[in-house]
This record gives C-alpha cells, sequence and structure tokens, in this order.
C-alpha cells in the first residue's frame, strides 16, 4: 500500500513522443496511485507524433494550474522538458511537492532529429529546481533514444536524485516495461 503521509495528494503523468496516456507503464502508474487514494491523471498532449513545443507547454500548464506541495509530477522522456518549461511559466512564489523524471534530457538528441525544432530552446532548470521539493532522475543502461549523459546532465543542473535501472532501455512496452516500481517507490517516501 502507497503510504501517502508526506501530503501527497495528486499526481500528473506526462508522456512523451508517440505515446499516449495508455501507453507503456502510464496507466498502471496511475491506478496504484488511484488505489491508494491519490488523485493521478495522465495528462493528454496533442498531436504526439508531431509534438508543437508551445501547445504541450500550454497543456500541461494547464493541468498543472498553481501547484503546491501536495501536488508530484511524473514525466517520461520529451514531457520532461514540456514539464519544465510549464514551470518556468508560473509566476513566484510557487511550489511543487516532487519531481520525477523518466528518460529526462533537455537538448537535441541525434537519435530523433525530427525533435531538434522542439528542443531548439532550453530552459531555466536551476531556477525552477529551487522551487521543487523532491527530485530524481530515472534512466536506463541501454536507452536507443536518450544517451545516459543527457539524462545524467539534466540529473545534475535540477540537482536531483539519479537512480539507474539497468537493461530498462526507454522505459517503454516493447523495452519490457509495463510497470515501474522505482517511480511508485519514490513517491512513497
Amino acid at each position: 500500500m502507497l503510504d501517502t503521509s508526506h501530503s501527497l495528494r495528486r499526481v500528473l503523468i506526462v508522456h512523451g513522443y508517440a505515446a499516449a496516456p495508455d501507453a507503456h507503464w502510464f496507466p498502471w502508474l496511475r491506478d496504484s496511485l488511484e488505489t491508494a487514494g491519490v488523485d493521478a491523471t495522465v495528462v493528454t498532449l496533442p498531436t504526439p507524433d508531431a509534438p508543437k513545443a508551445a501547445a504541450w507547454t500550454d497543456a500541461v500548464a494547464e493541468v498543472i494550474g498553481v501547484p503546491d506541495a501536495g501536488t508530484w509530477v511524473v514525466a517520461h522522456s520529451l514531457g520532461g522538458i514540456t514539464v519544465l518549461r510549464a514551470l518556468a511559466t508560473l509566476t513566484e512564489p510557487w511550489q511543487l511537492g516532487g519531481l520525477v523524471l523518466v528518460s529526462g534530457f533537455t537538448g537535441a538528441l541525434k537519435s530523433l532529429p525530427v525533435l531538434d525544432e522542439y528542443l531548439s530552446t532550453d530552459v531555466d532548470a536551476e531556477r525552477i529546481a529551487k522551487n521543487i521539493g523532491v527530485r530524481a532522475m530515472v534512466r536506463s543502461d541501454a536507452d536507443a533514444f536518450v544517451p545516459a549523459a543527457a539524462s545524467d546532465e539534466l540529473a545534475q543542473r535540477l540537482n536531483a536524485e539519479l537512480h539507474i535501472r539497468p537493461g530498462a532501455g526507454h522505459f517503454l512496452t516493447e523495452d519490457g516495461v509495463s510497470a515501474l516500481s522505482i517511480v511508485l517507490d519514490l513517491l512513497r517516501r
């Protein structure tokens, strides 16, 4: 059972490029949280196969609203920079209870040049980090899309805990990942 005594009330789950709310481990996480009495939402992002930075940022910002210590965000891959951009639009002061990035990154990826335009603008991760209670990065040692160095660099910029899952690929169903217990463990703390 999930211990929610530390004020975890709401979790927003943000998918990445070419994904959907019902893909990969997102429904498993949502259902696990809801069973524990936590309001969990997998954000629906427009045109996931042809993402536009402004549309994705707006969609995430709308769902986040004004976060508080009881709000956490879990984001996968391209969803990570999208969440950071949405948080950067908030008027300070604000706070977020926690942020868990799975295969997070901010710069262009050699493996996905189709995203170069989306990724052409960076985000001030260091400024955003000061408003987030718990910060964690989960990555694999065998990610075909996001190099380990890219996730490690963002983790360092956010001063986030780094958790490495051997052989998990890009944390997709086709990588054999339909549940991601490390994320649930991080939310339990």
